[in-house]
């Protein structure tokens, strides 16, 4: 995925924990990057949102077709 380009990295706990605050605070919450920052820890409120942006151009790209199904070994 290429949210391993963005400026830090990102831990698989605040992978999760950056998931569930997406799930609570929306777009319409008030300072919502603010929020997920604080509820993942150790972003700020400028990281979160650019790793919320590369995640749903990750998506773009997926629902396009534009990246192909591992080979999976059956």
């Amino acid at each position: 995925m290429s949210s391993s380009c963005s400026s830090s990295s990102w831990t698989p706990k605040q992978n999760k924990l950056f998931e569930k605050a997406l799930a609570v605070y929306d777009r319409d919450t008030p300072d919502r990057w603010q929020k997920v920052a604080r509820a993942v820890g150790g972003k700020s409120a400028e990281e979160v949102k650019r790793h919320y942006e590369v995640l749903i151009e990750d998506l773009r790209h997926i629902e396009s077709g534009n990246v192909p199904f591992p080979n999976y070994r059956n």
